[in-house]
């Protein structure tokens, strides 16, 4: 027991290497890790908090019961959660623990997209579920939807970006959605992070570039090894060892959704190949 643990959250936006974070840091001295940690309720908590639906104290209230107990009572300098739900909590996760650290991961979108699209397809933005949630919206005199992945993916709200589009959304436009906004939410709410305890880093570079992956360790006090380094130059989180490409009316729909993202972060130029 500790009350000296450092929480980490490592966010993004799914499909994004937080599982190789995971993985690769499993069993190392000093960190206890988590790969999407409580997720059945932090999941549903995360997309009411982003659809207004529920408070700031409510929030601080669930994670500091469930989040604020592991960190107390683990005996590692760190515990950290690869989790793309905590993208939405940043902003309460900081104030409940005023000495945490984020890494925020980024992909190419094309990526993204496309690995939820076709790996994914029951358990993200499919109609069904998305209607489903929607009705409830609607009329909470329905049940509430079960606490499982693919009912709790965020619908804009009136007011919020995309609002007025998304209703006439298909699933992979959806998808599209869901990169682009929880890129700018990440943004946003890191900005109220102090620089010494954020890390902002492409999966790209963290799997190509020593120096980066060194910086990576470096943040979480792991020490450099070359074997930890190879690790990550085989996908991990593989559902379907399928390096999918867009079709024309799919890359038609992600420029017309995500094409400023893409350029904001350095994105261009011919999709690069995944090889498994």
């Amino acid at each position: 027991m500790s009350q000296n643990t450092i929480p980490v959250f490592v966010v993004g936006s799914g499909r994004s290497g937080t599982r190789m974070i995971y993985k690769l840091l499993s069993g190392l001295n000093g960190i206890e890790i988590h790969h999407e940690y409580f997720i059945s309720t932090i999941q549903p908590l995360a997309a009411k908090y982003y659809m207004g639906l529920i408070s700031r104290k409510a929030i601080l209230a669930v994670l500091k019961n469930s989040y604020a107990s592991a960190v107390y009572y683990s005996p590692a300098k760190y515990w950290i959660d690869c989790s793309n739900k905590l993208s939405w909590l940043i902003e309460p996760l900081s104030m409940l623990f005023p000495e945490s650290k984020f890494v925020h991961i980024i992909r190419d979108g094309r990526k993204v997209a496309s690995s939820f699209y076709h790996k994914l397809p029951f358990e993200m933005y499919d109609d069904k579920s998305v209607q489903i949630l929607q009705n409830w919206l609607v009329d909470n005199k329905l049940p509430e939807p079960p606490p499982e992945k693919k009912y709790w993916w965020n619908i804009p709200r009136q007011g919020q970006p995309y609002d007025r589009d998304f209703k006439d959304y298909n699933q992979f436009q959806r998808i599209c959605y869901h990169w682009v906004e929880i890129l700018r939410v990440i943004k946003e709410s890191l900005k109220t992070i102090p620089d010494n305890r954020k890390l902002i880093v492409k999966l790209e570079d963290l799997v190509r570039n020593r120096q980066t992956f060194k910086k990576f360790l470096d943040f979480v006090e792991v020490d450099y090894q070359e074997q930890l380094y190879r690790y990550t130059q085989t996908p991990q989180n593989v559902i379907m060892p399928v390096d999918f490409k867009m079709t024309p009316i799919e890359s038609k729909m992600f420029k017309d959704i995500c094409a400023k993202t893409m350029k904001e972060y350095g994105y261009k130029g011919k999709e690069y190949e995944v090889r498994y």
